[in-house]
């Protein structure tokens, strides 16, 4: 491919430099990206003619070799190794999620005009609303979780079409009210969330953190019909077999973003290129649990692939055991033609044999090591995810004489704990984001702020429930301390016009 680099130069980004980092992003990275995801979403094979499934599903490529190869082509049916699968891990992410996220968190500007932070939260509330709201950070949330980070792309182009009637803070009230302008760049502002394995950063030489360049690199499909090569309509002639008449195309996408620059290649030709005016890199990188020294944040999937193996392992085998087990089997020795009649009430068998015999073995027996060693791969499992039964739901009466409030927050320690570390990285990432599209609206032009009033702050909602009558009381004993009502209402929920 031909990549015209020059307005890159001053990185500097050559194009054997593009091609050597994303030929180590397909060799190296993907390949382990994909491993993770494939353990969170244990996708199913494709289905056969009779309803069911070609193979087993995606974790079974941690099993032993003992349990997935065949033992031969003459194998008996009843030789083969049954595969359970049980996904522990898709239901901790989501659990993270929902307690990450419950809602959408409020935004808080820390503008010192009153008015001026009425109108960046009214602004920022309304664009990130146009962008997903609650979705949209659930969605960052889930792919950090598997992924160990996640990054936001700020597509700002559409600001240029929105007519240039200037809004500042403090404006006169002949000036258009900022409900219009709210209402004009809301679709003008575009959050592009961008999981990892389509993102392939240029870190700076000086700095781990610093981004000199940010790449997205992906295979996409387009609405065209791909015919196939005549060696493969022949062979589909002559074997019955092969491609059909055609499939879906797709195009190799490369998208190189700067501080100066973006351009934008399919199957290396350039399509796009476009002058940034923001004068900044328009990504904001969030890890997901912080990593010193490393560009990439920790993963919650990646700890648990060792233990989900080991606990698929032992399912099967469970299931091989019980299979083995269930069932009455006998043993008969001296008849003949034991094997030609079944066994069932009312059958006898003659035989002049003395020494002729039937025995019987089998059924089901009790495994105490086998049911420990699951409860104690289960619990392995709780602690290295920080996330519990009782967090999905599942109390099993362990919560013991406390108050309900206290029992779910003394079982759900861990995964608060965790929770609170998580907040910390995505509510700095929701901070520069807002910081972000607060200055591209400064750029151009359609709501004027100063570098000190563009911080806001992050007012989380609490994961658990809260009891109404304790807040309450809590709050009318604030207010006997002096606390200000409408900062008491503001805790309860409730607005001013309220």
């Amino acid at each position: 491919m031909a990549y015209q680099l020059q307005p890159f130069q001053s990185i500097p980004l050559d194009e054997s430099l593009l091609e050597l980092l994303i030929e180590e992003h397909e060799t190296i990275h993907l390949p382990r990206l994909q491993r993770l995801w494939n353990y969170y979403r244990n996708a199913l094979a494709e289905p056969d003619d009779s309803g069911g499934s070609t193979g087993a599903p995606a974790q079974s490529a941690g099993l032993p070799a003992r349990l997935t190869e065949p033992r031969g082509l003459d194998q008996d049916e009843r030789q083969i190794r049954q595969v359970v699968i049980e996904n522990d891990i898709a239901w901790r992410v989501h659990t993270l999620v929902d307690f990450m996220f419950p809602a959408a968190p409020k935004i808080a500007s820390t503008a010192a005009d009153p008015q001026a932070r009425a109108e960046i939260e009214q602004l920022l509330e309304t664009i990130l609303e146009a962008n997903g709201g609650v979705a949209l950070w659930q969605d960052a949330a889930l792919l950090g979780s598997v992924f160990g980070h996640v990054d936001f792309l700020l597509d700002c182009a559409g600001l240029g079409t929105v007519p240039l009637q200037r809004r500042s803070t403090g404006a006169a009230p002949s000036k258009p009210p900022l409900d219009d302008l709210a209402d004009r760049v809301g679709s003008k502002v575009a959050i592009e969330t961008v999981e990892a394995p389509r993102a392939i950063p240029l870190l700076n030489g000086a700095d781990y953190r610093a981004l000199d360049a940010y790449i997205i690199h992906y295979r996409k499909p387009v609405n065209e019909v791909q015919r196939p090569s005549m060696l493969a309509r022949l062979s589909r002639a002559v074997t019955g077999r092969g491609l059909p008449s055609g499939q879906r195309a797709s195009v190799t996408v490369t998208e190189i973003h700067s501080a100066s620059n973006c351009q934008r290649y399919e199957d290396g030709r350039l399509v796009a290129e476009a002058v940034n005016r923001l004068g900044v890199l328009p990504v904001v990188h969030i890890q997901n649990l912080s990593q010193p020294l490393v560009f990439a944040g920790l993963s919650d999937v990646e700890p648990l692939i060792p233990l989900q193996d080991e606990l698929n392992t032992r399912v099967s085998d469970r299931a091989n055991r019980v299979t083995m087990q269930s069932f009455q089997m006998w043993l008969g020795k001296g008849i003949d033609g034991f094997t030609d009649h079944p066994i069932g009430p009312g059958q006898m068998w003659v035989t002049d044999n003395l020494d002729a015999s039937i025995e019987s073995f089998g059924g089901d027996a009790d495994s105490p090591s086998e049911r420990a060693h699951l409860e104690e791969l289960r619990e392995a499992l709780d602690k290295a995810s920080g996330v519990t039964p009782a967090a999905a739901g599942h109390i099993k009466a362990r919560v013991g004489n406390l108050t309900s409030e206290n029992a779910l927050r003394i079982s759900l320690m861990g995964t608060i704990a965790k929770i609170k570390r998580k907040r910390i990285t995505y509510g700095g990432g929701i901070e520069a984001l807002c910081g972000l599209i607060l200055h591209a609206l400064d750029v151009y032009g359609l709501f004027r702020t100063k570098p000190g009033d563009r911080g806001v702050q992050i007012v989380w909602s609490d994961p658990l429930p809260v009891d109404e009558t304790r807040r309450i009381s809590d709050a009318l004993a604030k207010a006997q301390l002096g606390v200000p009502l409408s900062v008491l209402r503001a805790e309860l929920g409730y607005a001013e016009e309220e």
